[in-house]
This record gives C-alpha cells, sequence and structure tokens, in this order.
C-alpha cells in the first residue's frame, strides 16, 4: 500500500513540473485573448498603412495594369489619329480586351485572309471552320459543294498581301467587331471537268481587293478571331 502512494504521489509530482514549465512557455490564457485571424489582419493592416507612407513600397499590380493599359492606348494613337472614330472603335476594343494590339491584329488576320483563301480554293473545309463564323462558313461550303457538283476545280496561287489595314472597329455588346480592307495578288483560275478555263487565268496576277470583318467575345478564353462578314472592295 505503501508503495502504491510513493508511485502515485512521485506521478503527480512529475504532472505539477511538466504543467507549470508548460505554462511558462506557452502563456496563460485569461479568455481575452485576440482570434489568431484577427491578429494577422491588424499586422497587415498596420504594414499596409505603413506602406501607403513608404515611398520605397510599390504596389506591383496595380501599377502594371496602368501600365499595360497606357501602352495599349497608346499602341491606339500610334496606329489611328487620336479623336478619329477608328480611334473611338479601337479604344472601346482596347478597354473590352486589354490585350488587344492593332498591329498584331493585323499580322494576324493577314495571315487568316490567306489560309481562308487557300483553304476555299481548295474545298479545304476543316481548315475553314477553324476561321469562320458558322454562318459564313456555311456559305463557304455551300459554294464548294456547287462546285464540286460540277466538276470544277480551282488552281490557286496566293502571290502576297499588298496592303492590309483597320478601317473600323466597334464593340457589339461583349463582342468586338474589326474591319480591314486587304489589297491581295492573286493567280487563280477555275477549270471546268474537261479541264479548260472558265474562269480568272493560270499565269496572270490579279489585284484583289476585299473588305472583311472579324469578330470575337471579349468575355471568352478563347483568343481566336473569327470571320463573320465578307465583301468586294469596289
Amino acid at each position: 500500500m505503501g508503495s502504491f502512494d510513493f508511485v502515485t504521489f512521485f506521478f503527480f509530482v512529475a504532472a505539477v513540473i511538466i504543467f507549470v514549465q508548460l505554462r511558462s512557455v506557452l502563456g496563460k490564457r485569461t479568455g481575452n485573448e485576440r482570434p489568431p485571424r484577427d491578429t494577422m489582419a491588424r499586422r497587415d493592416q498596420a504594414t499596409a498603412a505603413e506602406g501607403m507612407d513608404d515611398p520605397k513600397v510599390v504596389t506591383l499590380p496595380r501599377r502594371g495594369r496602368d501600365a499595360a493599359d497606357a501602352d495599349a492606348f497608346a499602341a491606339i494613337d500610334a496606329y489611328a489619329e487620336p479623336g478619329s472614330e477608328l480611334n473611338k472603335g479601337l479604344r472601346e476594343v482596347v478597354t473590352a480586351d486589354p490585350t488587344f494590339d492593332p498591329k498584331e491584329f493585323v499580322a494576324g488576320a493577314t495571315t487568316a485572309y490567306e489560309m481562308i483563301v487557300s483553304a476555299f480554293a481548295e474545298g479545304d473545309r476543316k481548315t475553314l471552320k477553324g476561321l469562320l463564323s458558322r454562318e459564313v462558313y456555311d456559305g463557304f461550303v455551300a459554294a464548294i459543294d456547287e462546285r464540286e457538283k460540277r466538276g470544277e476545280v480551282v488552281r490557286s496561287n496566293f502571290v502576297g498581301i499588298e496592303k492590309s489595314s483597320i478601317i473600323q472597329a466597334e464593340m457589339k455588346g461583349a463582342e468586338a467587331n474589326i474591319t480591314l480592307r486587304i489589297v491581295s495578288q492573286l493567280i487563280s483560275a477555275t477549270l471546268d471537268k474537261d479541264g479548260e478555263v472558265i474562269e480568272g487565268d493560270l499565269v496572270e496576277v490579279t489585284d484583289v481587293n476585299d473588305v472583311w470583318t472579324f469578330a470575337r467575345d471579349t468575355r471568352s478564353r478563347d483568343p481566336n478571331w473569327r470571320l463573320i462578314a465578307t465583301e468586294a472592295d469596289q
């Protein structure tokens, strides 16, 4: 019995010592402590307040966005005369899509133009589908179907683009519409089922003047523009 009492007393003393040591390290709780989240929030607020007074503290995300916006509008002013209708339209597009750059757009649109013209001549429906709106695609495919039914073949050689420029820009809701005037050179001829030329020429270079409109939903993550309208520029 005495042995049991001694062992019990020993563990009791050990427990008291451990409790005292832990209390000295961790401190005691009184019920009035601030939650850790509140402490961190106040620390962040204090840091932010100090940063406002410290000229060495820079809020990079905001300045980066402002600089990007300024660069985007500067690119618009360099491309279209400030105050012009084209400039206003392009500014609307940049406001909706800050990544838009008129020169980069023209470069991409001219590449798409060449691809579309070549794909139409070859009857390449797969390539056309990724570059055209549904309405324009249906029109192109209908023309290809009719051509193939008659047994006609198009021989086409894309020489190059002489000039390509934006002539109109506007926002229709969230959709950006950009219209270009494109002047290209093309060797093209349509042959009937007997191989006879019924339209165009197999060697003569022809100047082609087109007005094409491309569109893109600025809310979409898809960066691609699609052709939504075409007309010959007289």
